[in-house]
């Protein structure tokens, strides 16, 4: 018999984390999120309870767990947006209309309960969190920053009455021939025409990320401030995402454009992909999982994109081409076989217009989901 049960219990928690390790043991394209960290969702050390209210359930049958979802309310974009939306993620599943029908429910009659209109999903706490469902490019491997599901996700979620909402795509960036020569002499008229430089000269890593941190995030929510399902950062997100990502930040793999007052105007935040580096002990950092990791960082054979962005009053002033040749020279001494694009909206058609610039191809799309709640 099927059963519905809300998460309250450490075990329950536990089972929460641990079922998608077992539903896609030995899969080779998933790549599961740091261990620890999933589990320090359930803890005052998620900095999200300040600005979110969740909700998580675990489908059971027979006393096995045969599927799990969240639900969150985001009440900093509600508010932004003034929208009454709950966001559905982490929904994984076996391949059972029963058992996504009576997740669903779940998340559907808390939404309810709350007086919200709409579920949408799949969405994390903010943009900085695994969002979309994968449908399409199911042969190739998860970047560490973004969820792998199978292909029979999308039509369980469909036959609950959910549609699209927006797409994403995902392309992979080779190396071209020859780099374009055009685009390293418009890097340079931008940087001089606008008294414009490109910063961290001299710093290591981390007295790179302590200089420029804070003007980083500041120029991250100006520029991503209109996309779909962004927040602004809070003091708090900017410490757990430095926290987070600190053990992969290497400034090899990041650019910064500063004005005169030091004042970041454009970024390019890259991460070494470790992906396999953490597929062996399902996200524990077990001391063989650091060894490898350690590797992946100082060694990456690919390149995860992470954050880019330029100012709105710099985007027509050629500081794009800078962007580019940084990422052209990644590839350029052949040890990087290819960079990770990530999720770009398929509507945004400035950014997909770079990969110009680059051998590449399109090879994953992702979706987020809507459903009304109103009769």
């Amino acid at each position: 018999m099927l059963k519905i049960v809300e998460v309250k219990t450490r075990k329950q928690r536990k089972e929460f984390v641990e079922y998608p390790l077992r539903l896609y043991k030995g899969n080779p394209y998933f790549v599961p999120p740091l261990y620890g960290d999933e589990m320090k969702m359930f803890t005052p050390k998620n900095i999200y309870f300040k600005t979110c209210d969740s909700v998580f359930f675990l489908a059971e049958r027979d006393g096995e767990t045969v599927g799990r979802i969240q639900g969150i309310i985001q009440h900093q974009y509600n508010e932004i947006h003034n929208t009454k939306q709950v966001r559905f993620t982490r929904f994984d599943c076996e391949d059972n209309p029963e058992t996504a029908k009576a997740l669903f429910d779940a998340v559907e009659a808390w939404a309810k309960d709350n007086q919200m209109k709409e579920v949408v999903g799949p969405l994390g706490y903010s943009d900085l969190e695994r969002e979309g469902l994968l449908i399409e490019g199911f042969d190739y491997l998860s970047t560490f920053e973004e969820q792998y599901n199978y292909e029979y996700y999308a039509k369980l979620i469909e036959d609950c009455g959910y549609v699209k909402d927006v797409d994403w795509v995902e392309s992979r960036l080779f190396s071209t021939p020859q780099q374009d020569e055009r685009l390293h002499m418009l890097a340079n008229r931008a940087l001089t025409r606008n008294n414009l430089h490109i910063g961290g000269e001299g710093l290591s890593t981390s007295q790179y990320i302590k200089k420029y941190a804070n003007s980083i995030f500041k120029c991250i929510d100006e520029c991503y401030k209109d996309l779909y399902g962004v927040v602004p950062f809070t003091p708090e997100m900017m410490k757990q995402m430095i926290g987070q990502f600190k053990l992969m930040l290497d400034k090899r793999f990041l650019i910064v454009v500063c004005d005169e007052q030091e004042n970041v105007v454009a970024f390019g935040i890259c991460l070494p992909g470790i992906g396999k580096a953490v597929q062996k002990s399902g996200g524990r950092l077990t001391p063989a999982t650091l060894i490898r990791l350690l590797k992946a960082i100082k060694h990456p054979e690919t390149i995860d994109l992470g954050l880019v962005g330029i100012l709105p009053q710099y985007r027509k002033s050629g500081i794009s081409a800078l962007v580019m040749t940084t990422l052209q020279g990644m590839l350029s001494d052949g040890k990087v076989q290819y960079l990770e694009t990530n999720l770009n909206l398929e509507t945004n058609a400035n950014i997909q217009a770079q990969w110009k610039h680059f051998e590449s191809i399109q090879h994953k799309r992702r979706r987020s989901y809507i459903k009304s709640l109103e009769e």
